[in-house]
C-alpha cells in the first residue's frame, strides 16, 4: 500500500514538473513576443481538426477506480497529427502503467484514424473516416490483444469568439488477434467546450465517455478545467489541467477520479 501511494505521488509530481517548465518558458516568451495570441487562434488552439501539423504531449492520472480502492494508474499518450489535403491523420500511442497487484508499465495499443474534412470553413469543421488500433502493447496488462477497426467522426463549431464545442464520436471492433483475448467493441463519446476569459486563458470540458458494447460496462465523467493558449512565433502552445469525475459507471475497475494534462502545440 505505502509503495503503490509513493509512486502515485511520484508520478503526479513527474507530470507536474514536466509541465511547470514549459509553462514558465512560455510566460517568459510570451512577455517578449511581438506575436499576439488573438482570437482566432486561442479560438482554433483546441480544433481537432484544425489545418497545421500538431504535436500533444498527454496524461491521465487514475488514483482510484470503482471496486480497485487500491490500485491506481497512470497514461501518458504521445499524438501527432498531419493534414494532407482534406485529409487530417491522427496517431496515438500510449505508454500506461499499472499500479496494484501486478504493476506493470509499457507501450500499449497503437490508434490512428483518418478524418475527411467534409466541411472547413472559419466556424465549422467536421470530418469522418476509419479508425484503426493495432496490438502492439508490450505486456497483456497494458493492450486489448485485438486488431480492431471502426469509424470515427468529429466535429468542431465556433459560433463566437467566446465559445466553441464540439465532439469525437468513435466506433471501433475487434477482427483479429489473441484467440485466448476477448473480444471487443468499443464506442467512444468525446463531448468537448471551451469558453474563453480572455488573454488566452479559457475554461474547458472534455470528459471521455467509454461504452463496452461487449459487456455492456461504462464510464461517464464530467471534466471542468483550465487552460491557456500561447502563440511564439509560428508555434501555438496550448497548456491545460483537468480533473474529471465520473457521474455514471457500470462494472470493475472504472473510473472513480481522473487528472487530465497536457500540453498541445500546432506548427
Amino acid at each position: 500500500m505505502n509503495r503503490l501511494r509513493t509512486t502515485s505521488r511520484v508520478l503526479i509530481v513527474c507530470t507536474v514538473c514536466c509541465l511547470a517548465g514549459p509553462v514558465a518558458r512560455l510566460g517568459a516568451q510570451e512577455a517578449a513576443s511581438a506575436d499576439a495570441t488573438t482570437a482566432e487562434v486561442v479560438a482554433q488552439a483546441n480544433n481537432p481538426l484544425a489545418s497545421f501539423k500538431t504535436l500533444n504531449l498527454h496524461n491521465y492520472y487514475v488514483p482510484t477506480s470503482f471496486g480497485v480502492p487500491d490500485e491506481s494508474a497512470n497514461t501518458f499518450w504521445l499524438r501527432y497529427a498531419q493534414p494532407i489535403g482534406r485529409v487530417l491523420i491522427r496517431a496515438s500511442l500510449p505508454f500506461p502503467t499499472a499500479l496494484g497487484a501486478d504493476s506493470e508499465s509499457g507501450i500499449g495499443d497503437l490508434n490512428a484514424f483518418a478524418a475527411y474534412l467534409v466541411v472547413q470553413d472559419p466556424s465549422t469543421t467536421f470530418g469522418v473516416g476509419p479508425i484503426f488500433t493495432a496490438p502492439t502493447a508490450s505486456n497483456d496488462l497494458l493492450g486489448g490483444g485485438k486488431w480492431m477497426a471502426g469509424a470515427a467522426a468529429v466535429a468542431y463549431l465556433i459560433p463566437n469568439p467566446q465559445f466553441q464545442y464540439g465532439g469525437l464520436v468513435t466506433w471501433q471492433t475487434s477482427f483479429a488477434g489473441d484467440s485466448d483475448r476477448e473480444d471487443a467493441s468499443v464506442l467512444a463519446v468525446q463531448p468537448f467546450a471551451m469558453w474563453q476569459l480572455g488573454g488566452g486563458t479559457y475554461l474547458r470540458s472534455t470528459g471521455i465517455w467509454l461504452f463496452n458494447l461487449e459487456t455492456g460496462d461504462y464510464n461517464v465523467p464530467f471534466g471542468l478545467g483550465i487552460g491557456r493558449v500561447i502563440k511564439t512565433g509560428g508555434v501555438v502552445f496550448n497548456i491545460f489541467a483537468e480533473p474529471q469525475f465520473t457521474i455514471l459507471h457500470e462494472g470493475t475497475g472504472q473510473p472513480a477520479v481522473q487528472f487530465f494534462f497536457g500540453l498541445n502545440t500546432q506548427f
